[in-house]
């Protein structure tokens, strides 16, 4: 069984266009580079046949696990959401204890993270330690290099 995502109405038409993208022009230009290939003789001692396949079983993979992506993917209603705790899709100001850093994130299902745009994923360490938390809470997050702790200054949604 499949883990069911948790996407924003944009996020999923953005995986549902990569989907397409992979399958209506990925695929046709895979199957011509092994009919390319094909064309030029023994295909026992053709490496750029051997190689055509690899891409086109890559590929495939790629398109099946995006298929069950899509088909696991939940549209989340943004307004139905409780906004006096963390949620993914929730938009949440924190301050690292240690040094005083004010920084907001949204949290996002982990296809839609881009840390640039100030987006993590809520399977990320600092999304996990968050979630759940109101504001003036504290929020203990292991990573890599040990313990942060930041405090929860503001939930709210876009």
């Amino acid at each position: 069984m499949s883990k069911i995502s948790y996407y924003t109405e944009e996020g999923l038409k953005k995986l549902k266009k990569e989907l397409d993208q992979l399958r209506d022009v990925e695929r046709p230009k895979a199957s011509q580079a092994i009919a390319d290939a094909r064309d030029k003789g023994d295909l026992s001692e053709n490496a750029e046949y051997d190689a055509a396949k690899e891409a086109q079983g890559m590929l495939e993979m790629q398109i099946a696990k995006l298929e069950e992506v899509v088909a696991s993917a939940r549209v989340i209603d943004e307004s139905q959401l409780d906004t006096s705790k963390v949620l993914i899709h929730s938009n949440v100001k924190i301050k690292n204890k240690a040094n005083n850093q004010t920084i907001t994130y949204k949290l996002v299902a982990q296809s839609e993270a881009d840390l640039k745009s100030g987006k993590i994923s809520v399977d990320s360490p600092i999304g996990k330690g968050l979630l759940g938390k109101k504001a003036g809470d504290t929020a203990k997050v292991t990573v890599p290099n040990g313990e942060i702790e930041f405090e929860v200054l503001e939930v709210s949604r876009d």
